[in-house]
């Protein structure tokens, strides 16, 4: 077992851009790490300040427009010194005896990596029920083992340059920890509205895939028999296929998952996801109509003459 003082050999990966007020929570939780690499996306804010003052290495990822993401391309290219790697998002925290923990199991060799359970908090409160808990996530695993999947959604604009829904394909035997991740987010609800309009059309694109066929090649195949990844895949293709999928998601999250026992925070998350879920059923309503593209105005008809364009337009 490792002291409080000592470094625990992972290195721990923080995919990042204008990430400032979540950043410095982030960065004290993951200080028994022997190494951390912040990967920003040009950040406009304080964000590589901050993370340079808690002694991170920043590197600066830019994105193609297509594959690899942000993830992936730092598990090909960053120069790690340990064997593995732990992922963590701006958002989470990794608690003391959390660390505790992943000291005592990367010792054995028996495992090439570990799911860790997070505990998501919306408006300063945990939301324990709605199936929101557990939600296992595999973030801690030999870097040299795990490449996340592709799920063929790189060519839908305005998805983000990182993975955020894609799972990890680890070769070898994988354990769960005990203790949870913690998932905070410090910013307000205008930022949860803006990120899931960004997760919307890659969700819209993951259901178009799944209606055509083209879901399955590199990804984690979905199995009512497998691990909770592969139940949710399994029940996913399911659920693609049903109608009112918005008022479903409610009442699946409000009464049979027994959200309405977070109270007023777990109805305001039950009512927001739904909205989610009719957000992702007109995007998916938009690419089935145009040929499985959501830019519309790809598809005007060229026989029709466009209007001149207003002066402001033409200001340089």
């Amino acid at each position: 077992m490792f002291s409080q003082s000592e470094k625990i050999p992972v290195s721990v990966l923080i995919p990042a851009k204008n990430e400032e007020s979540n950043l410095p929570a982030c960065l004290e939780s993951v200080a028994r790490a022997d190494e951390v690499f912040v990967v920003d996306s040009q950040s406009s804010d304080r964000s590589i300040e901050i993370s340079t003052n808690y002694g991170a290495n920043v590197v600066q990822f830019h994105f193609n427009g297509r594959w690899p993401k942000k993830k992936n391309w730092s598990l090909d290219n960053l120069p790690f010194r340990n064997e593995w790697v732990l992922i963590v998002d701006c958002d989470e925290r990794i608690t003391p005896e959390l660390w505790d923990e992943i000291a005592t199991v990367i010792q054995d060799a028996n495992y090439n990596g570990y799911y860790l359970n997070r505990r998501v908090f919306f408006l300063g409160q945990w939301i324990r029920y709605g199936g929101k808990y557990p939600d296992w996530n595999l973030r801690l695993f030999k870097h040299k083992s795990g490449r996340y999947e592709n799920l063929n959604t790189e060519d839908i604009p305005n998805t983000g340059d990182n993975e955020v829904h894609e799972h990890v394909i680890l070769n070898g035997k994988v354990g769960y920890l005990k203790n949870d991740m913690l998932h905070i987010d410090f910013r307000d609800i205008y930022h949860w509205l803006e990120r899931h309009n960004r997760y919307s059309n890659w969700e819209a694109r993951v259901y178009y895939n799944i209606l055509t066929g083209n879901d399955e090649s590199g990804t984690i195949g979905g199995n009512f028999f497998g691990d909770a990844v592969q139940r949710k895949r399994f029940l996913k293709k399911i659920w693609v296929k049903l109608p009112f999928k918005p008022l479903l998601r409610f009442i699946l999250f409000y009464f049979i998952r027994l959200g309405f026992l977070d109270g007023k925070a777990g109805y305001i998350y039950g009512r927001l996801l739904s909205q989610y879920e009719y957000q992702i059923g007109v995007k998916l309503y938009e690419l089935r109509r145009f040929g499985g593209k959501l830019n519309v105005n790809a598809h005007v008809n060229p026989a029709v003459k466009p209007s001149e364009p207003q002066p402001a337009e033409m200001i340089k």
